[in-house]
């Protein structure tokens, strides 16, 4: 298992791609390169540092670097290849102690692993992502903490074990260390002698803290409430009925394999369906916090910032693993009943067959999102990048100076072919916040909603205004450089021009 485990890594990084810079990636390397060099990002260094006093994760990468005397790049790609199997270890772990087959065990892993970068409802999470982030090492403790919570509750050592993980978990992640402790908790009280007044009991805790936490929270500014507010995903009334489903989904699949563990109380059954018992519980007490607490309309949107749904991302992941793992031994199970060599043979082989189709069409999903780049951004291909906005941001880094600060159009990362790559990390420099990405740092930071509103709407049509509209907006807050469309009107020099994209100058002269 060990080889498979190292081999299965391999394969998921070649199928879902590996886009470091793009996306989240590109806002926790940020982090990075200015832990590992503190001159960067002299303007609006705030929405770059900010996030780093809640986690270790640039402070471990930066020393990484250090340690290894390799670039970040390189460090970037081997930690990707870790959490990528430390996932598989854990979830390893989890179906060690949930399923008996070994080759069930298999199945679940490759459903896991053709799963990877499967959305999480309308939660704006994948169950793993393309990129490094914290949750890229806090998703795999987390389910290590649940691997050693199934273990029998009178031997302390794996309730330390879990424990000692979930630390680690908040130590990279606090926010999804929360609902690592909460999910951990709720399958702890699978176990008591009343499971269902122990639920009822933590689902009114729950809901009463929400409400506390709701009543006393401070009235919000216009500035915080336009930030909240452009994160639509915190509320369940602005999400599309697919979205929807992707959160009773999950659930009653769960409740169909718990149907079946009941009937089976063998120990790994029986851990099996606490495991079930657990998610469902869990998924109901997030999703009815969500629906009470989280409105648009609220005087404060405290808890709908808290983003109680973000726990789906731990039930996607089991119930990704107990589905694959059963649908295999049922599968085996009834190949063994039929006399027919070749029919036992074409049932065993279905799941197989399954999980190689969903594997090839989230590989066509990834190519989908991420057109214009490379399926496998590696270290070696970073200046041959065929991405044309990409091309434009190195040619920013390299011919530009290190405190220039640049404005690019504010929901850049949504144009087509652009295929979300971040300007700060790519072309080490200082940018007005953006709508798209900073607006979620201003979400949840209330502090920066008046720097990122004032930037954002500074950038908005930036590419289809005209210089007698930009300049007013953008001389005052210090710009010095634009990234514009290349057909976008101005009289400003622009010393690089690929055809899609431009940058220009607004200073008089530029280097």
């Amino acid at each position: 298992m060990r080889f498979a485990l190292l081999a299965l890594s391999v394969f998921t990084l070649l199928l879902n791609g590996y886009h470091p810079l793009a996306e989240d990636g590109g806002l926790y390397v940020a982090g990075v390169q200015l832990t590992l060099n503190p001159a960067l990002f002299p303007h609006y260094t705030v929405f770059v540092s900010e996030h780093l006093h809640f986690s270790i994760f640039a402070p471990v990468l930066a020393c990484l670097v250090h340690l290894t005397h390799l670039s970040l790049a390189w460090v970037l790609l081997l930690t990707d290849l870790f959490s990528l199997w430390l996932t598989f270890y854990a979830a390893h772990r989890i179906l060690q102690r949930t399923i008996s087959n070994e080759a069930a065990q298999l199945a679940g892993l490759c459903l896991l692993a053709a799963f990877w970068t499967l959305p999480i409802a309308g939660t704006s999470l994948l169950l793993m992502d393309p990129y490094v982030t914290a949750r890229s090492l806090s998703t795999p403790l987390s389910l290590l903490a649940v691997a050693f919570a199934l273990d029998d509750h009178s031997n302390l050592r794996p309730l330390l074990i879990s424990a000692l993980c979930l630390i680690l978990v908040a130590a990279f992640h606090p926010l999804m260390a929360a609902y690592a402790f909460a999910f951990v908790l709720v399958l702890r009280l699978a176990r008591v002698r009343q499971p269902a007044l122990a639920y009822a009991i933590l689902t009114v805790s729950a809901l009463a803290l929400a409400a506390v936490l709701q009543t006393l929270a401070p009235t919000e500014s216009p500035a915080i409430i336009a930030a909240e507010k452009s994160r639509y995903y915190w509320f369940l009334s602005q999400w599309q009925w697919f979205e929807l489903l992707g959160l009773a989904g999950p659930l009653a699949v769960l409740a169909a394999l718990l149907t079946r563990y009941r009937k089976q109380p063998d120990p790994p059954n029986t851990a099996a369906a606490t495991l079930c018992r657990a998610c469902i519980a869990i998924g109901c007490i997030a999703t009815l916090v969500a629906l009470l607490f989280a409105h648009e309309s609220s005087r404060s949107h405290l808890v709908a910032r808290m983003q109680p749904l973000r726990v789906f991302l731990l039930i996607y992941a089991i119930m990704t693993l107990l589905l694959g793992a059963t649908l295999t031994q049922l599968a085996l199970n009834a190949s063994q009943r039929l006399k027919s060599h070749a029919l036992r043979t074409a049932l065993s082989s279905l799941p197989a067959i399954l999980i190689v189709a969903l594997a090839a069409t989230m590989f066509y999903v990834q190519r989908q999102t991420f057109p214009a780049s490379d399926h496998l951004e590696f270290p070696w291909r970073a200046q041959h990048n065929p991405n044309p906005w990409v091309q434009a941001f190195l040619w920013a880094r390299d011919n530009t100076p290190p405190d220039a600060l640049f404005a690019l159009d504010t929901r850049y990362v949504n144009e087509d072919g652009e295929d979300a790559q971040t300007f700060r990390p790519i072309s080490l420099r200082s940018a007005l916040p953006d709508f798209s990405k900073d607006g979620g740092e201003a979400a949840i930071t209330p502090s920066l909603a008046a720097q990122w509103q004032q930037g954002a709407t500074a950038q908005t049509h930036l590419s289809t205004e005209t210089d007698t509209v930009r300049d007013p907006r953008l001389l005052p807050l210090g710009v010095t450089w634009m990234v514009l469309h290349a057909a976008a009107p101005t009289t400003h020099p622009c010393p690089y021009n690929n055809g899609v994209i431009k940058v220009c100058s607004l200073a008089p002269t530029h280097p």
